[in-house]
């Protein structure tokens, strides 16, 4: 038996007691879906939390039977998922906002080690601001695709039925997603090049 699997026995038996193990042991993770989904710290957290509590909220109305056959990888990232697009709707009518993962600093990096130089830590965080730009770019099946198969490291039946596709599709919009990225990354290269020898 998998930690999830004592997870929604724990849930069936005794919601309120067990919701608060479901949080930590599937906060970060809904986070980071949502902070690499919507590019932004703010909206991240704010899917993240209220995925929680919508799946709070699902729960109290599912029998202890019900409960027990979830499968709550899958089905915790549907339910942040569903939050990102509303988020980005909304966000979709108040206009763009600049990109970035750090956000306003709520979730802040660790500290480096001694060793490592200030310029060190600045080019990690300015790749990391261009990778999650790319992301960013990618149409929003392919991306959640990628951010699921490859930051989450969900396998492609967690991911197929987090998205409620069949897992074909969501091997091609990997596929796709990766090789968009991989062209966004050639063209870069390119232009820098063109940059150094003009």
């Amino acid at each position: 038996m998998d930690a999830d699997d004592r997870l929604t026995t724990a849930l069936a038996d005794d919601l309120d007691r067990a919701f608060d193990a479901l949080v930590v042991a599937h906060q970060d993770r809904l986070y980071t879906i949502a902070a690499r989904m919507l590019g932004d710290a703010g909206d991240a957290e704010e899917a993240a939390q209220d995925a929680l509590v919508r799946a709070y909220r699902a729960l109290a109305s599912y029998d202890g039977a019900r409960i027990r056959e979830l499968r709550l990888r899958p089905w915790l990232t549907t339910i942040v998922l569903n939050r990102c697009r509303s988020v980005g709707a909304r966000r979709a009518t108040r206009g763009p906002r600049p990109i970035s993962i750090d956000g306003d600093g709520a979730r802040p990096d660790p500290e480096a080690p001694a060793a490592v130089a200030p310029t060190e830590v600045a080019e990690r965080h300015a790749e990391r601001d261009r990778w999650a730009a790319r992301l960013s770019a990618l149409p929003p099946s392919y991306r959640a695709a990628v951010v699921l198969r490859h930051v989450d490291g969900m396998t492609y039946p967690e991911a197929a039925a987090a998205l409620g596709r069949p897992e074909g599709t969501v091997k091609a919009q990997v596929h796709r997603g990766i090789a968009l990225l991989r062209t966004m990354l050639e063209a870069e290269s390119r232009r820098e090049l063109e940059e150094m020898t003009a």
